[in-house]
Formats: C-alpha cells, sequence, structure tokens
C-alpha cells in the first residue's frame, strides 16, 4: 500500500475522528499496528489556526511517519492555504473531509454538505492539489441522502484532479452513524477509478475486514470507532488478514502497561486539567466491555487529579486478573453482528 512516495507497512487504517484521533492516540494505533493513521480535521478558517484547540490538532512531534492532517472548510482558497500551512508545519499527506455527517460541520456546508455541489467539489479538490507538493487524499460518503448517491461522480472528479487516495464511508450524509454501511458503492467506486481506495464503515473485527475487502476489492480498511478502547484491533485486523488465524485478547499485563503509557502521554499533551477530563472518555472505552466496567467508569469520572486517575485504572485492571492472565471480554452487539457476518460468509 502506497500515497505518492509513501510506502505503509500495511492496510489497516485508523480513521480520523474529532477529540478521539489526537497525537498519543495516533501514536498508540501505530504503535500497535495501523499502517497508517490521519489527524482530527483541523479547520481551514485561518482566524482559528493559532488556537490552542487547533495548534493540537495539528502536533506531529515525534509521530511515526508519514504524518497525515485532515483539512475542513468549503472554501477553495482557504483549504488550499490551509494545506499549505500545514504542510509547512510537517504534514507529509493532506487530507480532504467531505464525509463528516454532523450537523455544525454541514450547516456551514463543509463536510459531507459538499457532496451536494459537484462543481465546488471539484474547485476544492484542484485548488488543494495545486497549492502543495506532498500527496492529496479525499475522504467521503456515498452521497447526501439515499436518493441522491453520487460517490461515482466524486471519485472521478477526484481521480481527474489528481487527488492519490479515495477512502469511502458506506453511508450517505443523512444516514449519520444509523443502520448498516453499505459496500456495494464503494466496490463500484473501486472498479471505475486506478486510484487506491480503502473502505470505511462499521468494520468491528477481524473477520469483518476480511469480508469487507473480499466484497468490495478495496486496497485497505479504515477503522474507526471499533478503535477506541481497543488499539490493538489494528495488529489483530493485520495479524488475520495476513495470516487467516485470530490472536488472542491481549495479556491484562500489556494493557495495563499500555494504559499507564497512553494516560501519561495524554496528560503530558493536553496538561493537568483538560488531560483528566479528556481521558475519561478513553478509560471508559478501554473498560465498556469488561467486568465491572460501567461501575468503575462512573467511579473514575468523579476523579480529579492525574494521580488518582492512574492509581484507579491500575487497580482496576489489577482486579481483572481473578478472570484470567488475558482480558475477559462481554460479547458486544458489533461482535456478535461481525460474527454472524462471518458465519454467513
Amino acid at each position: 500500500m502506497q500515497i505518492g512516495p509513501h510506502i505503509l507497512r500495511n492496510n489497516v487504517f485508523v480513521a480520523p475522528m474529532a477529540g478521539v484521533t489526537d497525537r498519543p492516540f495516533r501514536q498508540l494505533c501505530k504503535q500497535l499496528g495501523a499502517g497508517y493513521a490521519v489527524s482530527e480535521m483541523a479547520a481551514s478558517n485561518p482566524r482559528l489556526w493559532a488556537t490552542e484547540k487547533s495548534s493540537r490538532r495539528t502536533d506531529h512531534d515525534g509521530e511515526m511517519e508519514p504524518k497525515a492532517v485532515q483539512i475542513a472548510g468549503a472554501d477553495p482558497q482557504d483549504l488550499a492555504d490551509c494545506a499549505k500551512f500545514n504542510v509547512d508545519r510537517g504534514a507529509q499527506i493532506i487530507d480532504i473531509n467531505m464525509g463528516c455527517p454532523v450537523k455544525k460541520v454541514c450547516n456551514s456546508w463543509c463536510g459531507s454538505a459538499l457532496l451536494q455541489n459537484e462543481s465546488l467539489v471539484e474547485k476544492i479538490l484542484h485548488a488543494v492539489v495545486s497549492a502543495v507538493d506532498v500527496p492529496v487524499t479525499l475522504k467521503f460518503r456515498t452521497g447526501w441522502n439515499r436518493e441522491n448517491k453520487n460517490a461515482l461522480t466524486i471519485a472521478r472528479i477526484a481521480e481527474q484532479a489528481g487527488i492519490q487516495m479515495l477512502t469511502l464511508h458506506g453511508r450517505t450524509r443523512a444516514d449519520g452513524y444509523k443502520g448498516d454501511a453499505e459496500y456495494e458503492t464503494i466496490a463500484a467506486v473501486k472498479a471505475s477509478v486506478g486510484i487506491p481506495v480503502v473502505a470505511n464503515g462499521d468494520i468491528t473485527s477481524p473477520e469483518k475486514a476480511r469480508y469487507v475487502l473480499d466484497q468490495t476489492g478495496a486496497d485497505a480498511v479504515m477503522i474507526g470507532r471499533a478503535a477506541q478502547g481497543r488499539p490493538w484491533i489494528c495488529r489483530e485486523i493485520d495479524h488475520f488478514l495476513r495470516t487467516g488465524t485470530l490472536l488472542p485478547a491481549p495479556y491484562v499485563d500489556e494493557v495495563r502497561t499500555l494504559m499507564d503509557e497512553h494516560l501519561r502521554a495524554h496528560y503530558a499533551f493536553y496538561g493537568e486539567f483538560l488531560g483528566v477530563r479528556t481521558a475519561r472518555k478513553h478509560i471508559g472505552w478501554y473498560v465498556k466491555d469488561l467486568e465491572g466496567g460501567e461501575q468503575f467508569r462512573q467511579q473514575m469520572n468523579l476523579l480529579e487529579s492525574t494521580d488518582a486517575q492512574l492509581l484507579a485504572v491500575d487497580q482496576f485492571f489489577e482486579s481483572q486478573w481473578k478472570f484470567g492472565e488475558r482480558l475477559q471480554y462481554r460479547l458486544s452487539q458489533d461482535d456478535k453482528s461481525g460474527l454472524e457476518v462471518a458465519t454467513a460468509v
């Protein structure tokens, strides 16, 4: 798998997720087997570039290469300038967001709302590609609703504009994250273009990743919500795609160490006050499907210091030893769905 001059170590990618894929989390996912990870989306509005929030979103200090920044906006020149600004700050790949379905983004005619204006899409893609000398990629959806799917048209526009990779989420803007992702449109896009295509949407297990690649012919899979609290899903999928065998759940002691390292990196990145508060969601995801996890999450959310959080997390994972040396997950609904798909195949 290759994007421009960058040869990736595998075809398992981590999706850009606002409030999730900050530098500590991207680093952890790459450490645990992801071949590629993209930053949270950075606003193209130049008045926001110097804000603390935007600066953190584009901070790649010490990150494993390639360093990819996703940008969002609706004005071609602003997006071109934003791309140049981020390349000057070290971005090696620019990804354009035309996939976010969130109302506050779409109400500004950004994200997946752009799919309604194909001429503007074309102008944006040409402007950004012309503005920088690094690869430019595009993440988008199948259309703005099920009656108006135009992914094939957008894909052709993108390829002609010089976009070097497409990531397609198998839902429309109107779908949000509801229902099931469909993969027929991803397969049709892959068959219609000569650039790499990445399949995204509802990939929650190694078996589901194999199924999606087989169904779409895509070059790679992109993991979103399934990586929240389980960043090791990247190595599990990579291993399964290479060998056809499933890795066992991680050792309790390994996750205990990973959690400690992740939290310390998180606190260093955000500082004490913000770090404690933003770490709560990550901790909640880690313990979600473990015995006693919900009760622990509620108690942990009351803690106000990094030391207290670290101690509580360490004690929680110490308690998991009573169930075995490896994590013992309760089967979630997503896991059940993934197993049903694998069985049907």
